[in-house]
C-alpha cells in the first residue's frame, strides 16, 4: 500500500499533517460476504491484525467502529437478494461473493507511526447517515455512525472513482506517541 496510503483513501488525508515518507507503513485487508455473521469476522480479524502490530489495547474502540462501519454496509449497500442468499451461513465468512469478480465488501486496515484507519469498502455509492425516522436518540437503530464519531479521531466517506463502483467508508484513530 506504501506510504501514503491507497489512491481509494487519497480524500483521507485532506485535512490532516502529511505522513513522514520515511515513516512505515502496513495494512492488511480482508473480503467479507453478504451475511450478518461477517461483523464478528471483522472483530477477528481486527483483533488478529491489532495484536500482530502491538496495538491490542486499541482493540474495544477499533472494534466498536469496525463493527459498526461492517454492520452499516451489510445492512444499506447491499442488494437484499444477495444478503437473503448468504445468511446465516457463517462458514463462509471470510470468503468473498463466489458470484462475481468483484467483492462486495471489504475492510482495510492500515497503520503507520502516528495513526491508524480503518476503511470499509461496499458497492453503494449511497453516503453514510441516518435512515429516514432515525434521527431519535433512543431508537435502537441510528446510532451507529454517533458511536463512530464518538470513538475514532476522524471518520468520512467517499465514492469510488474509475472503474470501481461503490464508496469506502473509513474512520482514523491518532495513535498514542511512542508506537513504531
Amino acid at each position: 500500500m506504501g506510504t501514503e496510503g491507497s489512491t481509494v483513501l487519497s480524500p483521507l488525508w485532506r485535512g490532516l499533517p502529511p505522513i513522514d515518507s520515511s515513516t512505515d507503513s502496513t495494512s492488511a485487508s480482508c473480503t467479507l460476504p453478504p451475511c450478518f455473521e461477517a461483523v464478528g469476522s471483522a472483530r477477528q480479524f481486527t483483533r488478529a491484525t491489532l495484536d500482530q502490530w502491538e496495538l491490542g489495547t486499541l482493540f474495544d474502540e477499533v472494534a466498536l467502529v469496525v463493527s459498526e462501519l461492517v454492520t452499516n454496509s451489510m445492512r444499506y449497500a447491499l442488494p437484499t437478494d444477495r444478503m437473503a442468499r448468504f445468511e446465516g451461513m457463517a462458514e463462509m465468512a471470510g470468503l468473498g461473493w463466489v458470484g462475481g469478480t468483484e467483492p462486495l465488501v471489504r475492510l482495510h486496515l492500515m497503520r503507520w507511526t502516528s495513526r491508524l484507519v480503518c476503511a470499509v469498502r461496499d458497492p453503494s455509492e449511497t453516503g453514510p447517515g441516518p435512515a429516514e425516522g432515525e434521527a431519535d436518540a433512543g431508537a435502537e437503530c441510528g446510532r451507529g455512525l454517533f458511536l463512530v464519531e464518538s470513538f475514532s479521531d476522524a471518520w468520512g466517506w467517499h465514492p469510488l472513482a474509475g472503474a470501481t463502483h461503490g464508496k469506502v467508508v473509513w474512520a482514523l484513530f491518532r495513535l498514542p506517541r511512542g508506537r513504531d
